[in-house]
């Protein structure tokens, strides 16, 4: 019964190990892929739609964005 009990908390231990490990390396690949937003991309995209924004206006689209999140 004891060694049973040793062997589920090793089990578990290891499995939260690998665990940390795996989303850990699935978290980094993922934000590679796709990066969090930034101020050149607000820039980029209010661009695109026809405006040349001012500096103050891409902060104030940053603090929005960062409210929300």
């Amino acid at each position: 019964m004891g060694k049973l009990i040793l062997y589920l908390i090793i089990g578990i231990v290891i499995g939260l190990i690998i665990g940390f490990f795996l989303t850990r390396l699935l978290f980094k690949k993922q934000m590679e892929k796709n990066p969090p937003i930034n101020e050149k991309m607000i820039e980029a995209m209010m661009s695109s739609m026809g405006r040349k924004p001012s500096q103050k206006q891409v902060k104030q689209v940053m603090a929005q964005m960062n409210r929300y999140k």
